[in-house]
């Protein structure tokens, strides 16, 4: 995998505000509301459930132990059961996106949108962008209830910004495509366009949610797909139009040296 470490700011404009109180926000849930992850009564009154959302009716379920198919194999694991949610079902589509699964889960996402969101929010503007980012992560959090609304698989938890984050990164892509990320590529530290860095990425989630639609690997793929789509439709028409006519082509396309000197 390609691992971004960083990008070009030498053209921002504006002070990174939504993004920072967004990763704010995001680590003061995880540590102080789901107690490191450890506080599961709260995560499980507030995460998003596909038979929830779909039939606007609470859900609350005993504990078990479950097993999860993965390529790896079997595992056994314990579910604490759905807790009973303290607001309307439809507002959970809100409240799990600040909410994370473990550590790794909340410094990857907040890694990606610290790298990546400052470049979007300068392109849209402090308002917008917070609009865009929860927009995003909204249509994700709606394709995963969707896509698992028959069966056991509506009662399976979905929480994480990684949908949100994703439309960040899908905007990335329209918007900035030649912008140079420094990124780790086998051990190595490499300058690449960010077509390149954020194309991997999405191309490894379609191989992975194609491999894991047998169900249990424990990641959205879908989410961060349609987040990804969603990034890449809103990207343009929610951008000032400075950044729209600054946004870098993502493909340029440029006469022979041959086709020049036959038309002279």
């Amino acid at each position: 995998m390609v691992f971004p470490v960083g990008d070009d700011n030498s053209d921002r404009r504006t002070f990174p505000f939504v993004t920072i109180a967004l990763l704010v926000i995001n680590v003061l849930v995880f540590v102080v509301l789901q107690g490191m992850g450890q506080n599961e009564a709260f995560t499980m009154a507030y995460v998003q459930v596909p038979k929830e959302i779909l039939t606007g009716t609470d859900i609350v379920t005993e504990p078990s132990m479950k097993t999860v198919h993965t390529p790896q194999g079997d595992f056994e694991i314990a579910d604490p059961g759905l807790q009973k949610t303290p607001i309307p079902p439809w507002m959970t589509l809100f409240t799990a996106m600040f909410m994370h699964g473990s550590i790794m889960h909340l410094l990857g996402n907040m890694w990606f949108l610290w790298i990546f969101g400052d470049n979007i929010e300068d392109d849209m503007g402090h308002v917008k962008y917070l609009i865009f980012y929860l927009a995003s992560g909204i249509i994700a959090s709606l394709a995963f209830v969707l896509l698992n609304a028959t069966g056991e698989a509506a009662l399976t938890p979905c929480l994480g910004a990684s949908g949100a984050i994703s439309g960040v990164l899908g905007a990335y892509l329209v918007l900035h495509p030649q912008r140079r990320v420094s990124v780790i590529l086998m051990r190595m530290m490499v300058d690449v366009p960010g077509y390149m860095a954020v194309g991997i990425w999405f191309l490894f989630q379609l191989v992975s949610g194609f491999m894991d639609q047998g169900g249990g690997g424990g990641v959205a793929y879908s989410a961060h797909i349609a987040g990804f789509v969603a990034g890449m439709v809103l990207a343009k028409p929610m951008s000032m139009p400075s950044a729209r006519e600054d946004a870098d082509p993502l493909v340029v396309l440029r006469r022979s040296s041959l086709d020049d000197r036959l038309r002279r």
